[in-house]
This record gives C-alpha cells, sequence and structure tokens, in this order.
C-alpha cells in the first residue's frame, strides 16, 4: 500500500495555494471522538453500504452495462455516482490503516466498472445500449458530467492509497474522452450539477496534464451564459466571476466553489478568489444555519433569501454540509486565514455529522432543526447521494488537521493523535494529548529529528473567549481568538505546549432578521451546537420550554450516553398543557399562571434521533412570561 501521498486536496505543487496537506496516512488519531468512527466507518459504514449498492442495483447497472447481466436500468439516472463515491470512501479509509475486508470489497467491484466502459472512454451505465444516442445531449439535467466527476475522484483517491493504476487507467480514458469532446472548438455547456470541474484539478495534479486544467477552467467559464438553463438553481445566471451570493441548489454551488477554489491554486486568477470571497460573506453573515448546515428551502434544494432560515422545514441537506467542509478546507489551503476553518470545524461537527446515526448505518437526508418526533434516519434513500458522501467525509478528518509552508506546520483542529511530516528533509513527530472536542486542553509535544527552527501556527477557534498558550511552561502573548497564534523558535525533542482554550457553555442569538429564531436562542458549547431532545427531558415538552438565559448553565461528560457526551444542563418555565385543551390563543396572566420551573438537559444536536422519536430544538424561546 502506498497512501503516503493520500491528500484531501493535493496543493504540495500549487503555486497558488499558502498550505500543503498532510497526507491522511499521516496523521494517527486515537481519540475518544474520531477514531472510533473512522473505525466503524470501516467495521460498519463501508460494508453495508456496499449491500445495499448490490441490493439497490446501482451494482447491478454495471453488469447490465458489459452485458454480464440482464434486464432493465435500475434507480436514478445517476446512481452510478453512489458507487463512485463509495469507492473513494473505501480508498480514503485505507489510508487510516489496513483493511482487508475493505480492500476486497473494492477489488470486487473496481472490475465491475472497467468492464462497463466502452471502447471510446465514455462510462456512464444510464447512457447504454438503447440510451447511447442520448449521449451528451442534456448537461443540464442528466448529470454526466457530475458522475464522471465522482469516478475521477475516486479513482485518484484510490491510486494514491493503493499505488495501483487499474482504476486510475478507467478514468483517464474517459477524462481524455471528455476532452476530446468539450473544450474551446467543440461541444460548449457545462453540467447542471457541478463536480466535474474539481475533480479534472485533481486529476491534473495527479497526471501534471494541463489539459485537465484547462477543461476545468472551461466548464466554469461556459456558466453564466444560459447555455444550462439560464437560472439561479444552476449557478447560470451571470458568470462566476460576478457572482456575489450564496444562490441556487445549495450542494450545485458549494461544489462550483470548490472547483473554482482549486483553479484559483493552480492559475493565481484573482478575480476567481474575489468571487469566492463574496460568496463565502455572504454564506457566513446572512445564510447558513448555526450548525453549519446550508440550504433553506426544500424547493429545489436551495439557498432562500438572506436570513431566511427556517427551522423546522430547514433543508440542511448532509450534502451540502459536506460541500461546505470542503470548500473551506480549499479556502485554508489558499489563504491559512482562520476563518474558513472555523466554518470548516462547525459544519464537520454538526451540519455534516448530524448526518449519519451512531450505528453508522442510518443516515439523514434533511437534517431540521426542530421535529416534532417524525424524521428520523433512514437505511438509505432512492437519492442516496448522501449516505456515500458523508462516509467519504469521515475517511478524510485526519487530513483536515494540518498543513505545511515554508514558514512552520498550520495545525487547523484538534484531537489525541500522533502526526509525523518534513520539514526541510528533517522529519518532525507531533503529538496531541487532548479531549478535545470536550475539553479546550490541548498538550502538544515537538519532536524533530534533531533541534531545528520554524514556525507553529495554532489556530485559536473564534468560538473561543479567551485562550492561554504556553511553550515548556512559559507564557505566550499575542493571542487572539479566530486567529492563528505563531510560535517560531528551534525546536528540541520534547519541547511541549500547551493551549487552554476556555470552552463556556453559552447562548448565542441570531440576527433580527431571522424571524423563525425571534426570541430564541441557541446553545454552544466549543464547536459543538446543542439540542434539546425529548427523551432527556421527561417532565415537559421540549417545544414548551423557554429557558433561562440569566441562570447558570453546568456541564458534564456522560461515558455511557450517546457514545460520550458532555450534556449542558440549565433551568427552564414550561406551562401545563392542560392550558390549551380550548384553545389557540390565551391571555398571557393566564399562561404566566399555569408555568412552572423545570430543569433541561441538552446534547449535542449531531447526536440526535439516535433513541426512540420525540421533539427536538435546537433554538429555543427565552422566557417572556416575566419571571
Amino acid at each position: 500500500m502506498k497512501g503516503d501521498r493520500c491528500f484531501v486536496v493535493d496543493t504540495s505543487r500549487s503555486p497558488y495555494a499558502r498550505l500543503r496537506p498532510f497526507p491522511i496516512s499521516a496523521v494517527r488519531l486515537n481519540d475518544i471522538f474520531w477514531a472510533p468512527r473512522i473505525q466503524r466507518l470501516k467495521e460498519v459504514t463501508i460494508p453495508t453500504q456496499y449491500e445495499l449498492l448490490e441490493e439497490t442495483g446501482r451494482l447491478h447497472n454495471f453488469r447490465r452495462a458489459s452485458k454480464k447481466e440482464g434486464g432493465d436500468f435500475q434507480g436514478l439516472f445517476f446512481n452510478d455516482s453512489d458507487v463512485y463515491k463509495w469507492l473513494e470512501a473505501a480508498a480514503l479509509s485505507l489510508a487510516s490503516g489496513w483493511d482487508g475486508k475493505v480492500a476486497e470489497l473494492m477489488n470486487r467491484v473496481i472490475p465491475e466498472i472497467s468492464a462497463a466502459q466502452d471502447e471510446d472512454g465514455y462510462l456512464n451505465t444510464y447512457f447504454t445500449f438503447e440510451r447511447k444516442k442520448d449521449r451528451w445531449t442534456n448537461l443540464k439535467d442528466m448529470h454526466e458530467l457530475y458522475c464522471a466527476g465522482h469516478l475521477l475522484q475516486a479513482a485518484i483517491a484510490h491510486h494514491r492509497v493503493m499505488g495501483d493504476e487499474s482504476f486510475l487507467n478507467i478514468a483517464l480514458r474517459f477524462a481524455d474522452h471528455i476532452d476530446r469532446t468539450f473544450g474551446p472548438g467543440k461541444k460548449e455547456g457545462a453540467c447542471g450539477h457541478p463536480e466535474i470541474e474539481m475533480a479534472l484539478v485533481e486529476l491534473y495534479r495527479e497526471t501534471k496534464d494541463r489539459r485537465y486544467l484547462d477543461l476545468a477552467k472551461f466548464f466554469v467559464d461556459q456558466r453564466g451564459y444560459g447555455k444550462i438553463g439560464g437560472t439561479p438553481y444552476f449557478q447560470d445566471h451571470k458568470p462566476f466571476r460576478d457572482l456575489d451570493e450564496a444562490v441556487g441548489h445549495a450542494v450545485r454551488m458549494l461544489y462550483l466553489n470548490c472547483g473554482a477554489a482549486d483553479i484559483y491554486a493552480e492559475t493565481g486568477d484573482r478575480s476567481l478568489l474575489d468571487a469566492l470571497r463574496r460568496i463565502w460573506r455572504n454564506l457566513a453573515e446572512k445564510r447558513i444555519y448555526v450548525t453549519g448546515g446550508c440550504g433553506a428551502r426544500h424547493e429545489g434544494e436551495a439557498f432562500g433569501r438572506d436570513y431566511e432560515l427556517p427551522n423546522e422545514s430547514a433543508y440542511s441537506e448532509t450534502c451540502a454540509a459536506v460541500a461546505n467542509v470542503l470548500w473551506n478546507w480549499r479556502m485554508v489551503l489558499i489563504t491559512g486565514e482562520a476563518i474558513y476553518a472555523d466554518m470548516m470545524e462547525l459544519s464537520l461537527f454538526n451540519g455534516s455529522l448530524a448526518g449519519i446515526g451512531l450505528d453508522g448505518k442510518s443516515y439523514f437526508y434533511v437534517n431540521p432543526l426542530s421535529d416534532r418526533g417524525g424524521h428520523r434516519r433512514q437505511p438509505f434513500f432512492p437519492c442516496a447521494c448522501c449516505p456515500p458522501n458523508i462516509a467519504r467525509l469521515i475517511a478524510m478528518v485526519p487530513g483536515l488537521f494540518y498543513s505545511v509552508n515554508e514558514e512552520g506546520i498550520w495545525v487547523h483542529m484538534y484531537a489525541e493523535g500522533v502526526a509525523e511530516v518534513e520539514i526541510g528533509g528533517l522529519s518532525v513527530v507531533f503529538s496531541q494529548h487532548t479531549r478535545y472536542p470536550w475539553d479546550g486542553e490541548v498538550e502538544i509535544v515537538v519532536e524533530p529529528s534533531c533541534p531545528m527552527e520554524f514556525g507553529i501556527f495554532l489556530r485559536i477557534p473564534g468560538w473561543c473567549p479567551e485562550a492561554r498558550v504556553s511553550i515548556n511552561g512559559e507564557g505566550v502573548s499575542g493571542i487572539k481568538p479566530g486567529d492563528y497564534v505563531e510560535l517560531r523558535r528551534e525546536w528540541k525533542k520534547g519541547d511541549e505546549v500547551h493551549i487552554d482554550m476556555a470552552m463556556p457553555a453559552e447562548w448565542i442569538v441570531a440576527h433580527p432578521f431571522v424571524e423563525s429564531d425571534g426570541g430564541r436562542v441557541a446553545l454552544r458549547r466549543g464547536p459543538i451546537i446543542y439540542c434539546l431532545e425529548q427523551a432527556d427531558n421527561p417532565y415537559a415538552d421540549v417545544w414548551e420550554i423557554s429557558v433561562l438565559t440569566d441562570r447558570p448553565l453546568e456541564t458534564e461528560f456522560v461515558s455511557d450516553l450517546l457514545d460520550g457526551v458532555v450534556v449542558i444542563r440549565g433551568e427552564g418555565i414550561a406551562v401545563e398543557k392542560a392550558i390549551w385543551d380550548n384553545g389557540l390563543y390565551k391571555p398571557i396572566d393566564i399562561v404566566r399562571s399555569a408555568s412552572r420551573k423545570v430543569g433541561f438537559v441538552a446534547i449535542p444536536y449531531y447526536a440526535w434521533a439516535n433513541r426512540e422519536p420525540g421533539p427536538m430544538a435546537v433554538w429555543l424561546p427565552r422566557d417572556v412570561l416575566g419571571r
């Protein structure tokens, strides 16, 4: 197994990226949070998803295309993409440690893909036999390039982890077919669902073949001229460089941003970076959920207007949160700015992680912020884009912690584990000791192969009101939340960096224009957003509890609850249900007289809906009864 070049995004030679990532295999997590999830990914998620790919006919479609099996095409026309995302998750998971079962499952699937490929390199199991004549005739709706993009990404991951070119050669044949078909003087247009753009840039990084980078640029530049619908839904209403808001289908917008960021990292086209910064500000300031989820509307799976962030009817697709992590990771690598790492962490721990159950085999497609108990995770979906997407994100997690450049080593996230990197041809081993995200105290032991000078850049999260940093017991000044602090010195084996990040449980409020959250508050502790779920609050319906924000909040780590979580306890006011039996509206004096104090227990949002059904709420009303 190769593995030492397996990156989430490989900017190691990108001239306009500030940072270079660590390989996934260079970071060995043994923490209480991520390590069990990565192990569960290999033991549960990947095998059960393979079974579902078989049961739902997704793998049959490949055998049908190669004439090994008869029958009709099964499922949605873009079902190939779910197989490719699953393969990418499987390959990336092996970068964190070998698993023979996962490797064996991959080895079953890749030959089926190879056998389904046409002589000219084209590969899409929907467009075979009677549909062959329809290839590339409806770019707006039929996802051919989207599926191709996921194929390329899976093949690149497999090549980097396994050192085997068999799958990569399949991808290269298809990429060359696309290059012969599209481009200046050839077929015009772009895919209605972006994805191919970032895949082509990564293929360029893997092969150094400039054609793939040029083709990615071509597809981005085709948008905005009405060639694929001309509407914001497709991000085709104006050229990308003119965009100033997160608009349209949320996953498509965020994948397009990933592609544009990748192109900037290779070309330095400042107009792309300027557009990305404008879109990011609009998202961060006006259109993102407190969980890092993206997409307010079920209609069109779309971003809404500014401040349109409903709770119970939130769409907040798991794939959109995954895409937001991937985009912000690219922005971190390009800029080295902590605001992007903050958003990456927010979407990772909350909006994304809510998309998979603690059992590793149940999923959310939609992630509301309040519910009456009817929204439950499912084993799969007819449109199953989210399960393999969250699987591949979990496999990527070790590769999101660190990066390096000529200035030194950058620490973006925290977890117990060991990492190793080379600086100037010399090895440096990093050991983190921490209970993050449940505790803000982190100890890093630095072990260079010999004394050497370099900087260590520690991210101080924006949520952290106060942090203290010391080196071998000596305090460091200039610590600012939402920024990196540089520690530059000659490092010797055994040097210790201590970080103590204040992690109070705190109430947060939304902008007053967010109508859904008026008079409400949400709970945050460190990178984790909390919610009230009925299973922990038997004394009142959680939708009836008005919280008392002036009362103290208590925290406790409960090891036997939801795989081990910190819970938050506080006080609120609940109204007796009986007063509402004969009416929808009541005078406030009657409601006040029927109210009582109750205690409440809040759990991490990502962990809800893993027990018996019941109401849930993230945004909680403040006491309005005058108590």
